[in-house]
């Protein structure tokens, strides 16, 4: 009668760093087997003779080499990626796969539909907790762009001159969508263990009588002064954006400003390009000194100053806490 072959336990090593890929482990085990072993089925004698012939080692390595790539790369959700900067800033973080896994959070399905509707685009309602968590699980970090949006009363004929009057929806208030809703992710953030936190909000807000308190009687910087006060008594490393008024006009190309309390807002250079807005996002994840900072930001006027590139001096400009 005859014997079967009994093939030995292979050991494999730890693949905890390869996240499902255990091409790296399975090749190492067998390299290990004892050199004396002769009674292992031809398969595997063959694999080990692939291995010595270095086929599957040169696999193993492109296999750990990608996996390493992937633990170097920072998990980072723009929130209100359906907005005008928001789609330009999940765009910016798709462009650099080689330092950021890109994720999207959008208000509707027409919404994600606009940025292509890809499935690391996550629907959700920020002023509802629990429909955010699956986006904001396993984040690095996380950068907010949700705004409450006004919407103009029906009507108005600029022919007849006057100005247009606005409202917000109900339940759209700046209340429910800038203070609980960046609340919401704020506290959902913070108990995912995310390291930083780049909040965009708006100048102005060191004036009650800002005409942009007015609009809808939604006292829109005040709440996002509430919002913005709270982020920095979290605890979790911060940047603060307020931007300047934003065009839609093309980044990179002028010189940019920062500074506090609104003190751009009595200068000639109170505007500021949505792109520009958006690599400043990106860049504040970069460098420690855009931590714990909060900044005014607004640009010169194009063809006038320097571009601005070197973001490390321009995060060191910036002294305020708050």
């Amino acid at each position: 009668m005859a014997t079967a072959t009994r093939v030995p336990f292979v050991p494999l090593t730890s693949c905890s760093i390869h996240r499902g890929n255990h091409k790296y482990c399975v090749a190492k085990s067998l390299i290990s087997l004892p050199q004396t072993l002769t009674s292992l089925p031809p398969l595997i004698q063959q694999q080990r003779t692939n291995l010595k012939n270095g086929r599957l080692r040169r696999l193993a390595v492109v296999s750990l080499s990608s996996a390493t790539a992937n633990l170097n790369r920072s998990t980072v959700l723009v929130t209100g990626a359906g907005g005008r900067t928001g789609q330009i800033v999940y765009k910016k973080l798709k462009e650099r796969s080689d330092q950021y896994v890109g994720r999207g959070l959008a208000r509707t399905e027409e919404s994600k539909e606009k940025i292509g509707g890809s499935d690391d685009v996550f629907v959700g309602d920020i002023r509802d907790a629990d429909s955010i968590l699956p986006a904001i699980q396993g984040i690095d970090a996380l950068i907010i762009l949700t705004s409450a949006v006004p919407k103009m009363k029906p009507g108005f004929d600029p022919s007849k001159g006057g100005r247009p009057e606005f409202y917000f929806e109900e339940g759209a208030y700046p209340e429910q969508v800038d203070w609980i809703g960046q609340k919401n992710q704020i506290d959902a953030a913070k108990a995912a263990g995310v390291k930083q936190i780049v909040l965009v909000g708006s100048m102005g807000g060191t004036d009650l009588n800002n005409p942009l308190n007015n609009i809808g009687n939604g006292k829109i910087l005040v709440w996002k002064r509430k919002a913005e006060q709270y982020l920095a008594d979290s605890g979790i490393p911060y940047t603060i954006i307020r931007a300047g008024g934003l065009q839609d006009k093309e980044g990179g190309i002028r010189e940019l400003l920062v500074g506090k309390d609104d003190e751009l807002l009595k200068t000639e250079m109170r505007t500021i390009a949505r792109a520009d807005v958006a690599e400043v996002c990106i860049q504040a994840l970069q460098f420690e000194e855009a931590k714990f900072k909060a900044l005014d930001l607004s640009s010169k006027p194009e063809g006038t100053g320097t571009p601005t590139k070197d973001f490390k001096a321009l995060f060191s400009q910036v002294t305020s806490r708050f």
